[in-house]
């Protein structure tokens, strides 16, 4: 073992020297990677609200964009925004929690464009149910989107990236995979499951210059959180939805729910322009809701 090599195994551990034998040299740490600004993305659950507006705004930074959904219409709405940017898009329209369907999304990418520099999982599922009432059906569903499908397309992504030594991965975790709350546990589960996912991914990518973080979104206004928060006023005896609603907004110190774009353009950030010594952060973008 060179000099270099032990200097590098006595701070990362022995997966380098794993590298280093596998390669035949000392591989590039993130901090080194010159390579250029990634434009290859695949941005799942893009049908509408965040992974709709991520994607636009990839695509308005010059990236081409995949996205995929089940939902055929919403993703075509969401082509059109991308082509409409200059740019490229790719939809794929089918369910992740399908075996192969995250290693097919990502295989369809480097056919397309010779390879991926930029994964976004956004997509995600999540019921109301009472801790003690939850379903069998409900929890085997969350945690096949959220968790499950999640770690395959970052394993299949990763996989393209480590052998081109360079790509992002963005996570959307929840400021609720640290809290406890017993309407929506599987949900989050889920997504603290996906905070570890983003750990374990960024520590086996590093040697390779693969970023890995999450971003923990607070309350905005879409869909799947319309939904939850009626559904959630329902399981309360609220039948003030509205003022449910305020009553919910007034505890974040903000003041304020996000809005869904100020959302993607720290998505983007670590897309495209976080450090490259920056893996598994989590990037908590909540109002003050939960505190780092």
């Amino acid at each position: 073992m060179d000099s270099s090599t032990s200097a590098l195994t006595a701070i990362y551990g022995t997966g380098i020297n794993r590298v280093k034998i596998a390669t035949g040299r000392v591989p590039e740490l993130p901090a080194e990677n010159e390579r250029t600004i990634p434009g290859r993305a695949l941005v799942t659950g893009a049908a509408g609200g965040l992974g709709r507006e991520v994607a636009i705004q990839l695509a308005r930074r010059g990236c081409v964009v995949a996205i995929t959904d089940i939902n055929g219409e919403g993703l075509a709405e969401t082509a059109r925004h991308i082509t409409e940017a200059g740019m490229e898009a790719e939809t794929i329209v089918g369910d992740f929690t399908i075996e192969g369907a995250p290693e097919a999304a990502v295989d369809k990418v480097v056919a397309r464009w010779g390879g991926i520099d930029i994964l976004v999982n956004n997509a995600g599922y999540g019921v109301i149910e009472p801790f003690l009432e939850a379903s069998f059906k409900a929890w085997t569903r969350t945690l096949a989107l959220n968790v499950t499908a999640l770690a395959m397309a970052c394993k299949a992504a990763g996989r393209v990236m480590r052998d081109q030594r360079s790509g992002r991965i963005v996570n959307i975790t929840s400021p609720g995979s640290r809290m406890a709350l017993p309407d929506y546990t599987a949900y989050t589960a889920s997504k603290a499951g996906v905070d570890s996912i983003t750990r374990a991914a960024a520590v086996a990518l590093a040697p390779y210059g693969v970023l890995v973080n999450s971003l923990a979104p607070g309350m905005m206004d879409t869909e799947m959180q319309r939904s939850t928060e009626a559904d959630l006023a329902r399981a309360n005896g609220r039948d003030d939805l509205q003022a449910f609603l305020d009553e919910r907004t007034r505890r974040i110190p903000i003041g304020r729910r996000a809005e869904i774009s100020e959302v993607a353009e720290a998505v983007v950030w670590l897309c495209l322009d976080s450090p490259k010594y920056m893996t598994a952060e989590r990037l908590n973008m909540s109002g003050g809701l939960d505190k780092d």
